[in-house]
């Protein structure tokens, strides 16, 4: 058990609009056996060092998302449904006059979504070359996790301790904790084991075990994916190479997400 964290414990370097361009992290690209055996190549790109927080959040959409559980300027946005998330990376890239990496359209029923149980089911697309913020693919968040090509083949993100550099259900006290305070990964990138999943770009499915370059995934599924287990969790679903779908419409107080750039 780590020791107890104060609700006015401020993260280390906070997450802000001020700050943000700052906590975007290179990461080189390169290959990687995804899932311990199925080989990915990815293009150099930018992960955000933390997960998106409650203060970014607001300076952006102006308020808490709706039925945000665990209040903390420096925790982990939650309650956030993957709609919720594109169209918070449009409106961020907007603010820092950069193009958005979505087209969204609420009104427009999505034929990729093929779930009997999401009510949401809006048109998304993504807008090739587009170098505004946006979720990390499924290979991007991996990658990433595993400290890209730094990677030690750890079990968990930076550590074969989870207690090292994440909150799960042994150590957060049955909630979020904030950001950065557990140790970094091997690229300095803070939070990818534990605290809240984090939602992807792609639909979950089975993988095709064939190389790929920048895959963003099934053409259409009825989940998308979310990696990195949670507060609530135990350390099994903290693992890098663990997979999970959560259909795109419903909130979780234990889901956030991570913002991606392409270079």
């Amino acid at each position: 058990m780590g020791e107890r964290v104060s609700d006015n414990m401020v993260a280390m370097n906070p997450l802000s609009l001020t700050t943000l361009a700052h906590h975007m992290v290179p990461v080189e690209g390169g290959t990687f056996q995804m899932d311990e055996d199925y080989p990915v190549t990815l293009s150099d790109y930018l992960l955000c060092r933390y997960p998106v927080t409650q203060t970014l959040w607001r300076e952006v959409m102006g308020a808490d998302p709706e039925g945000l559980y665990f209040t903390g300027t420096d925790r982990p946005v939650e309650r956030v449904h993957w709609y919720d998330a594109v169209t918070f990376c449009n409106r961020l890239s907007e603010a820092c006059g950069l193009d958005p990496a979505y087209i969204i359209d609420p009104d427009t029923p999505d034929p990729h979504n093929k779930s009997k149980y999401d009510d949401l089911k809006w048109s998304v697309s993504l807008v090739a070359g587009a170098r505004g913020y946006r979720l990390p693919t499924e290979a991007e968040w991996e990658y990433a996790a595993r400290g890209g090509k730094c990677s030690q083949g750890f079990e968990y993100s930076g550590s074969a301790d989870l207690d090292e550099i994440g909150w799960y259900d042994d150590n957060s006290y049955g909630e979020t904790q904030p950001t950065g305070l557990k140790a970094p990964n091997a690229l300095g990138l803070c939070d990818l084991s534990g605290n809240v999943w984090e939602w992807c770009y792609d639909w979950y499915d089975s993988f095709s075990f064939a190389p790929q370059s920048n895959p963003v995934g099934p053409y259409h599924g009825e989940n998308r994916v979310r990696r990195g287990g949670s507060w609530s969790r135990v350390p099994v679903y903290a693992r890098v190479s663990r997979r999970y779908g959560w259909l795109p419409g419903r909130r979780s107080l234990n889901l956030g997400f991570r913002l991606a750039r392409s270079l």
